[in-house]
């Protein structure tokens, strides 16, 4: 069978006489800002990554609520504490890192959920709460940070959060006991940039903490783990496969909440030491009751397995009811559509393989026995983490990688689309995105994800260098201090001066020349 792409290759009407003139006013306004406006924002432009459409927004509700919307879930055994497990799950797609003045901040109104199901039988036995604050020291800026920040506690922080974590126990989907974690934990803040945030990595060594039973948190920003070519949407790649190769997540971020638990804690026994983790957001209404919004176990299921018809609904469920889509993993629509597209013949169906792997778990690997099949990501805590991880995990014989849970390295389309495809029934290809890696290197310690990209990332302006000290006076705006040439920046500015002055004289000239038509139209 021929391959998409193989590993190593691809790795109205018309104006009214009366609006004439307001029409003519509004052109001329126009061109007079334009004429001072863009030569001088041309002084330090700078350019933004090409936007595209998240594979994170996967279905039509949550899409338009980012604050609540899950983007990927983690689990696995913490590589430098193998007596632990890390569970990594981000919020809020696509954080353009200079979005502000109003960055990117948990929402107040809602209960971010890690959910653990320790037997298989598709109901939560443990929830880890994650609950959020949000403070403004001084309401009369509109400025997120009033100057460099060092600390989490710096009074130049203007806009905090801080949350608890409750663990709340369950049987038969009733809640037993609810213990307090963690309380007032500060959480990291958007990475605005150089000069706000000179020092991130120490903001966010500050917001990792340790609480009294061995556990580990962090909350706050940072890159998109998530590497792929999501042009994957526009009909598979191009229908040509001329658009693969491009991380599409490259330089945006996320908000990330990170937990490290002994095994011990979350694990049924050492005997029954398979887990299955989801994350949930549940929103408060007007009420002041919480209703579920968004879901999330393994990769890809809302995106490309759940049609339009489910995807809201399948936010709102449990596990527990997840009979109700199983005909959209026994009869999946993408195989037919790269049949479709690239003449590969879809595997047969019914696709028990799929139901075997992604609502079972692999046999004799992290499959619990009496498994109840259910959309949650399982892991079994007893395999130890690989000294050399393999991207593709399971399929290429490292056991403790994905499907076994979900490291940050795993790449999860190539192994999505290869059993997608058949390769668990003999159809043996090396389907991908030729995305191989993140475009950031993890971190080798608790929280392990990247650190976020910053908002000062982008070209410096014209006649500056990295750390030197710009006098603000207009003539020498763009020109170092200490420094006797001021040729360059000047004229540039002085430039954009002149062209702004000159859109100043043509809006008189314009609204002088609109009055005398208003009063005397002919």
């Amino acid at each position: 069978m021929t391959p998409l792409f193989s590993r190593g290759a691809l790795t109205g009407r018309a104006p009214s006489g009366r609006g004439t003139g307001r029409t003519g006013l509004v052109t001329l306004i126009c061109g007079a800002l334009a004429a001072g406006g863009l030569t001088a924002a041309g002084v330090a432009t700078l350019e933004p990554g090409t936007a595209a459409a998240s594979s994170h927004r996967e279905a039509p509700l949550i899409s338009g609520t980012p604050q609540y919307d899950n983007t990927d879930l983690y689990a696995f055994v913490s590589p430098d504490k193998p007596d632990t497990t890390t569970i990594v799950a981000n919020w809020i797609p696509f954080e353009e890192p200079a979005g502000g003045p109003n960055f990117y901040t948990f929402a107040d109104d809602a209960q971010y959920d890690l959910h653990i199901d320790n037997n298989g039988d598709a109901q939560g036995d443990l929830v880890f709460r994650y609950t959020f604050r949000t403070r403004t020291k001084n309401g009369n800026t509109f400025l997120y940070n009033t100057g460099p920040v060092t600390s989490l506690d710096d009074p130049d922080l203007n806009v905090t959060q801080t949350y608890d974590i409750d663990l709340i126990k369950l049987r038969g989907g009733h809640e037993t006991s609810r213990t307090k974690l963690a309380d007032d934990v500060p959480v990291a803040p958007s990475n605005v940039g150089k000069a706000s945030m000179p020092d991130y990595g120490r903001l966010r060594a500050q917001a990792v903490y340790r609480t009294a039973g061995g556990a580990a948190t962090f909350a706050g920003q940072a890159d998109d783990p998530f590497f792929l070519d999501l042009r994957v949407f526009d009909l598979l790649y191009g229908g040509n496969l001329t658009e693969v190769g491009r991380d599409t997540l490259k330089g945006y971020n996320v908000n990330t909440i990170a937990l490290q638990v002994p095994n011990e804690l979350i694990r049924e026994s050492a005997h029954q030491p398979v887990v299955g983790v989801w994350s949930t957001t549940q929103r408060r209404n007007a009420q002041g009751y919480y209703s579920q919004v968004s879901r999330l176990g393994n990769p890809l299921v809302n995106e490309v397995v759940n049609p339009q018809k489910d995807k809201d609904r399948f936010n709102a469920s449990q596990p527990a009811y997840d009979a109700q889509f199983l005909k959209n993993v026994t009869n999946p629509e993408l195989p037919k559509l790269i049949e479709s597209i690239y003449k590969i013949k879809a595997p047969a169906e019914p696709r028990h393989d799929l139901v075997d792997v992604f609502l079972k778990g692999v046999k004799g690997l992290n499959q619990p026995p009496n498994v109840r099949p259910s959309e949650e990501l399982r892991l079994n805590t007893s395999v130890k983490p690989s000294t050399h991880p393999k991207r593709l995990g399971v399929l290429d014989g490292d056991n403790a990688g994905f499907p076994n849970g979900r490291r940050l390295t795993d790449d999860v389309i190539d192994a999505a689309l290869q059993v997608v495809e058949g390769e668990l029934v003999g159809s043996k290809n090396d389907l991908g995105d030729a995305v191989d890696k993140n475009d950031q290197k993890f971190e080798s310690s608790f929280p392990y994800v990247a650190q976020p990209t910053s908002g000062s990332r982008g070209p410096l302006a014209k006649g500056t260098t990295a750390g030197a000290d710009v006098r603000s006076q207009l003539g020498d705006a763009l020109q170092p201090a200490g420094t006797s040439d001021g040729s360059g920046g000047t004229v540039l500015i002085a430039a954009s001066a002149a062209c702004g002055a000159a859109g100043v004289l043509l809006i008189g000239t314009a609204f002088a020349w609109w009055r005398r038509r208003v009063r005397r139209p002919y």
